[in-house]
């Protein structure tokens, strides 16, 4: 029996967004060392040169970094990259301070992670800032310490904001895998975990909590590995994808589950027949359809789940 894979049906505004997500759902990473990472793509708007700036946050048991990746748009070549090492015995690193040019452009990446903190991810969670400036703007800021930041960077707040495309983590955990995004960038942020119950007497289970509700409840995983849901959070719909099959049927380790948050209504073309029969088939191919909508950027989450020993 073959089953519709939820994540092929998603698609973005624009277009050369949705290529990049397809190719994050269906190029999932190796695992290798148990190497934990955060990823976001934004675009920003940099005088006259509009980039997008990869974040990537890498942790392991041998190393902790930042990397800043800048990208065209259009042909996607890199136009400068840059990495911050947090190693403990590399203090001084952890304050800094980078110049180049791009495209005519000139650039100054400052952070200072010194008193960063984290709760289990390679990204901070608060106390720190990292800040790119161009023609006297920050166009891109990260972290809580913006008053810190403006009065070290001597510049003002970019008059174009910046748009988060996605995030993406990689998470390893024995049965529960937590991340945190925002839906809206004018709300708060919401802590996410995802838990499971696959070996023991009972049969599989699965939990999806937001903000400490738990939002998703699947019983008889061993069926429903793959699916799809619609939840509510602070009043906001939102697309919740998942497919856990390697959970259930590859050893520990040799897998991953992987999990879409997409914020929005569904919306599935009408049935220009009459019929008010859908298969669960054409229900998926036209689960993120968005003919009606504007071609703007649509934030989403991905969440890759490695169970460990």
């Amino acid at each position: 029996m073959s089953f519709p894979h939820p994540l092929r049906a998603f698609s973005v505004g624009a277009q050369s967004n949705t290529h990049l997500a397809e190719k994050i759902a269906d190029d999932p990473p190796t695992n290798k060392a148990s190497q934990s990472t955060v990823t976001c793509l934004y675009q920003t708007q940099m005088s006259t040169c509009c980039c997008n700036v990869t974040v990537l946050w890498c942790k392991n048991l041998m190393n902790h970094s930042l990397n800043l990746i800048f990208n065209n748009p259009k042909g996607g070549e890199v136009y400068y990259s840059c990495k911050i090492d947090l190693k403990p015995w590399l203090f001084w690193s952890k304050k800094g301070s980078k110049s180049f040019d791009l495209e005519g452009c000139h650039v100054d990446i400052h952070w200072d992670l010194r008193s960063a903190r984290f709760s289990g991810s390679p990204e901070p969670c608060s106390d720190y800032y990292v800040a790119l400036v161009s023609d006297g703007e920050v166009v891109l800021l990260l972290g809580d310490y913006s008053k810190k930041a403006y009065k070290r960077t001597k510049a003002r707040p970019a008059l174009v904001d910046p748009i988060l495309f996605y995030k993406k983590e990689n998470v390893f955990a024995k049965k529960s895998f937590a991340t945190r995004a925002k839906f809206d960038e004018k709300k708060q942020e919401h802590d996410i975990v995802v838990e499971s119950s696959t070996t023991g007497p009972k049969d599989p289970e699965m939990w999806i909590s937001i903000d400490g509700i738990v939002v998703i409840h699947v019983k008889n995983l061993q069926w429903k590995f793959r699916g799809n849901q619609t939840v509510m959070v602070n009043k906001q719909q939102l697309q919740v994808l998942w497919d856990v099959h390697d959970w259930l049927f590859n050893s520990p380790g040799a897998g991953h589950g992987v999990f879409l948050f997409k914020p929005g209504a569904p919306e599935v073309d009408d049935d220009k027949d009459g019929s008010s029969q859908a298969t669960s088939s054409d229900a998926s191919e036209g689960y993120f359809s968005t003919k009606s909508n504007p071609p703007v950027p649509e934030f989403c989450l991905f969440l890759y789940a490695w169970k460990v020993d």
